[in-house]
């Protein structure tokens, strides 16, 4: 078991590559409720919802 648990480990990504793709991820969601929150002002302003 041990041999495989050593196997694993050598196949670990570098650092820098996981914090890349967090990085990624999380830029990603921030965006996509950037755009969320953009449609639905339009979508509020359009019903005449808009404060003055």
């Amino acid at each position: 078991m041990s041999e495989e648990h050593e196997s694993s480990a050598s196949n670990t990504k570098p650092l820098w590559k996981r914090m890349t793709w967090l990085v990624f991820i999380w830029s990603a969601s921030v965006l996509a409720l950037g755009v969320i929150a953009w449609l639905l002002r339009q979508f509020m302003t359009a019903a005449g919802l808009a404060a003055p």
